[in-house]
């Protein structure tokens, strides 16, 4: 009798224990999902999406012969280089004006996470949906949002879009957010969506700090307190989904976008956790609706500087 006195102080919140066992049931089907995100992606039409991106690092000479931006100490501007200048010889887009997407999954992960909201995305058949892999070794942020920038301009060259949408899980959207802020990511993505994403960082887990990437996402860091500047005129929406039972963000409001100079939509989330965000119906459906063309957004009432929505 005792010891289930005992088992009933122990008990946990209802909210909470639905969302620790939906959290296990999605780690579960991670796992099995996690070698298909291994294999690089299908190609499109053109080249091949992972050519020339996934696998370049930093001073790695290009087909041009010049060295990446990171070998000498500088970032390349959005839309220079070689994949810019064939934008400029492209067609228009199409006319239904959907921009295409790109996904970028977090720390230790692969593209797999994505399989449900790339789904919902390109339900309708009108929006390319393309992710791209981090290399696990990748050891700075900085230049990791120097390789998302390459692959944006490749995307962009391809569709004919000017712009596009990018959704960034966790880490991913941390390197989204470097790039947009602070190597002029602003005028290629047009929204960027966050899930889970330690904006001013996290603390948990002390012993991942070993990880020169885990450590750039530690509250004080380079990486963080540059995100922190001034970012006058940038022209991307952000979209910041933050749950109060994730329990990588710590405290859950590291989630949020807390800056002057940005457009922010916060999206609070209620009942589900950190591995679960790129997966919930409710998310994903929210993230389409946010994605959605210009038009359709009025329709539905888009928030705008400093509006909040929700998700139960």
């Amino acid at each position: 009798m005792r010891c289930l006195r005992e088992l009933g102080r122990l008990r946990l919140p209802a909210d909470l224990l639905r969302a620790t066992t939906l959290e296990l049931l999605v780690l579960a089907g991670h796992v099995v999902l996690y070698p298909s995100g291994l294999v690089p992606e299908r190609a499109g039409p053109g080249r091949s999406p992972d050519a020339g991106v996934s696998g370049l690092r930093p001073g790695t000479p290009r087909t041009d012969g010049t060295a990446s931006p990171a070998a000498e100490g500088r970032a390349e501007p959005a839309g220079s280089g070689p994949e810019a200048a064939a934008l400029r010889t492209l067609p228009p887009p199409p006319a239904d004006g959907t921009a295409p997407a790109l996904l970028l999954h977090g720390f230790a992960d692969n593209r797999s996470v994505f399989v449900l909201l790339r789904r919902a995305l390109a339900q309708d058949g009108q929006r390319e949906v393309r992710c791209l892999n981090f290399s696990p070794l990748t050891r700075d942020i900085r230049a990791a949002a120097e390789l998302l920038g390459r692959r944006v301009e490749e995307i962009c060259a391809r569709t004919g879009h000017p712009r596009l949408d990018v959704v960034g899980h966790s880490l991913g959207g941390l390197i989204a957010r470097y790039y947009v802020q602070r190597l002029g990511g602003d005028r290629r993505v047009r929204t960027l969506v966050t899930l889970g994403t330690p904006h001013a960082g996290t603390s948990v887990v002390p012993l991942a700090g070993v990880h020169p990437v885990v450590r750039q996402m530690r509250p004080g860091s380079e990486v963080i307190e540059e995100l922190t500047r001034p970012a006058p005129g940038c022209g991307t929406r952000f979209v910041c989904f933050w749950s109060d039972l994730d329990r990588i963000m710590s405290p859950v409001e590291t989630a949020r976008i807390v800056h002057p100079d940005l457009l922010v939509e916060d999206v609070p989330v209620r009942g589900i956790g950190h591995l679960a965000l790129p997966v919930h119906p409710a998310v994903t459906s929210r993230i389409r609706e946010v994605l959605a063309p210009a038009g359709e957004q009025g329709a539905r009432g888009a928030a705008g500087r400093g509006g909040t929505a929700s998700v139960a």
